[in-house]
């Protein structure tokens, strides 16, 4: 038996033990039906991982590939670059994490669907349905190589109907199973697009469930998205559904000003405002506050470059409120998912 293949079997039975393990503690033992590919099948989907038929790049060394197989197009989601053998074993159950909960979700509309994943490779390769829009982050900052000139600019009312979508999967994350889990990293990178532009959810990996008669998890590693992160995720380890909820508050203030937050800063007069060169001829303004004082954040002049509709305005200011409501630093303050759902959805109505 060569090398390669003894490897690939002593990954498949590494990765099979954890993924069962998984299985048991998140779903009682009960069966999820997900496909098995062999490396094989996988490497001929991608013309052996064709980096033409990259998708998208994150900062894990993560590559998100188009596939074909047996007819179908997928998005393969491939772990790039040599790792040391006991890293492997970590990031593969980080993998196995993000295969269980992608499953347990796959039935949410606004959740990337799993199709199924190999064991054969450390960590494991996953495949879902693909999205043809590529990532919220493509779409609107034009990151990764990727032009925003490829895709027709994002209206108002779809980053706002994305908003609520992604709200409405987090809840169902949070209060759909025995207990909430939260997904510790909800960014623009990880929510992708189909040809409708329904938004779908993905990541998993650093999801974590909060223990029965437990308030909190404690973490030591952290998801370092930063920008994102809540004050006391970054400072202590501690997660809860707030978490998420901070996280989503930024995603938010991207959707109204077509920025990361990296870009973005707070001065002491209380301006929210965008720092990027070639933003400086975004002069339209929505006033919004934060902790009481007034401040303004600049629109990503794409929303308004149609015609404006009646209440569009006051639509963002909504937004920008509830986004600011989201980042309060005393997480007991913040809004559960549930309830920053039914705002969007109140909110939409506005133009209605």
């Amino acid at each position: 038996m060569s090398k390669e293949r003894k490897e690939r079997e002593r990954a498949f039975f590494e990765n099979g033990s954890m993924l069962l393990e998984k299985l048991i503690a998140f779903c009682n033992g009960k069966s999820i039906p997900i496909r098995n590919f062999s490396n094989e099948e996988l490497k001929q989907a991608t013309n052996n991982y064709d980096d033409r038929l990259v998708i998208v790049e994150d900062e894990l060394c993560w590559k998100w590939y188009k596939g074909s197989f047996e007819g179908r197009i997928v998005s393969i989601k491939k772990f790039e670059g040599g790792v040391h053998i006991t890293e492997g074993r970590e990031l593969s159950n980080y993998v196995i994490n993000d295969v269980v909960i992608s499953a347990k979700m796959s039935a949410h509309n606004n959740v990337l669907k799993l199709i199924g994943c190999c064991l054969e490779t450390r960590p494991p390769t996953l495949v879902h349905e693909f999205a043809v829009n590529g990532t919220l982050a493509n779409r609107i900052q034009g990151s990764s190589g990727t032009s925003r000139q490829q895709h027709q600019p994002l209206e108002w009312a779809s980053r706002l109907k994305i908003a609520r979508e992604i709200a409405h999967a987090i809840s169902y994350l949070h209060t759909a199973f025995s207990r909430p889990i939260i997904h510790r990293d909800i960014n623009m990178r990880n929510i992708f697009l189909d040809e409708n532009d329904v938004a779908k959810l993905t990541n998993f990996e650093f999801s974590i469930s909060v223990p029965e008669d437990e308030t909190h998890v404690q973490v030591d590693y952290l998801s370092w998205c930063i920008g994102y992160m809540s004050p006391e995720y970054f400072a202590m380890g501690k997660v809860t559904e707030k978490v998420d909820v901070y996280s989503f508050g930024a995603l938010l203030l991207e959707l109204i000003t077509g920025q990361s937050s990296y870009d973005f800063t707070q001065l002491n007069n209380g301006e929210c405002v965008n720092l990027s060169k070639d933003k400086k001829e975004c002069v339209e303004l929505v006033v919004c506050m934060q902790n009481g004082v007034q401040g303004r954040c600049i629109v990503d002049p794409t929303i308004l470059a149609g015609e404006e509709r009646a209440g569009i305005k006051q639509q963002l200011q909504a937004v920008v409120d509830l986004a600011f409501t989201c980042r309060k630093r005393d997480s007991e303050i913040r809004p559960t998912m549930v309830d920053v759902t039914k705002e969007l959805m109140r909110i939409e109505r506005f133009v209605k």
